[in-house]
């Protein structure tokens, strides 16, 4: 069954915009967890803008389902992920400028310093994943360097179906599933997120290759009108529909 990862890090969001201890992410996941995700992914930033320190603590003593923390490869975050031991890591690029993660992770260029990085991590038991665009250089990289996992970057293709240009989202869809395909054939784990959508989740779960999906933005600004449990409930069903 194809797995579905909810991102928590915009209740997070709101509950910084006013300071208080609400909404409180760790309720968020449990209740992701109760719907049915098969594990959480919390981001936590060099600036904190959302996910704090405290919240990974707690999500990672309350959780039954994988915590998978997304991070910057930097020599603060893996003190921090050997400290926790998550289930899994996810290195993403990171700028303090931008709103969201914006593209992949570079591997090919900065491959030896990746692999350092990564080996701590899979010594503690950590299932390390790059999240990087469907560039074969970068999927081979990553094999090369040892990481268990590829999370491939579907931003290009959700933006491409917002602004009505389908013929640039249609190609961005198939190198998305050659990289899968790519990917899987060298012994990685393939995963896709950012920017999912109902509207535009079915052609990639649809990507036979796929384990997971991580979703979270989408899920959390829907939950306002529906409850996070049904918006969950609604995504897996589109999963789940798309793999027949």
């Amino acid at each position: 069954m194809l797995r579905l990862g909810v991102n928590i890090d915009h209740v997070a969001t709101v509950r910084n915009a006013r300071g208080t201890p609400w909404p409180d992410p760790l309720r968020a996941a449990l209740l992701a967890e109760a719907a049915g995700a098969d594990g959480i992914t919390a981001h936590l930033r060099e600036d904190r803008r959302h996910i704090s320190d405290d919240d990974i603590a707690r999500l990672a003593d309350a959780l039954s389902v994988p915590l998978n923390l997304e991070m910057a490869a930097t020599p603060e975050m893996q003190a921090i992920a050997l400290r926790h031991r998550p289930h899994a890591v996810c290195l993403v690029p990171e700028k303090r400028e931008e709103r969201t993660t914006e593209g992949g992770l570079d591997v090919a260029a900065d491959a030896a310093r990746l692999a350092d990085y990564i080996a701590p991590l899979r010594a503690a038991g950590a299932r390390v994943s790059l999240f990087i665009g469907h560039d074969p250089r970068q999927i081979e990289a990553a094999a090369r360097i040892g990481a268990a996992v590829v999370e491939l970057h579907t931003g290009a293709y959700c933006d491409y179906d917002t602004e009505g240009r389908h013929d640039l989202r249609d190609a961005e869809l198939a190198g998305l599933a050659e990289g899968a395909r790519l990917a899987a054939s060298l012994g990685l784990e393939v995963h896709a997120g950012h920017g999912l959508t109902f509207d535009t989740v079915g052609p990639i779960a649809a990507i036979p290759e796929l384990a997971e999906l991580n979703i979270g933005h989408f899920l959390i600004a829907e939950s306002i009108f529906t409850g996070l449990g049904p918006a969950i409930e609604e995504m897996r069903r589109r999963m789940d529909a798309a793999r027949g």
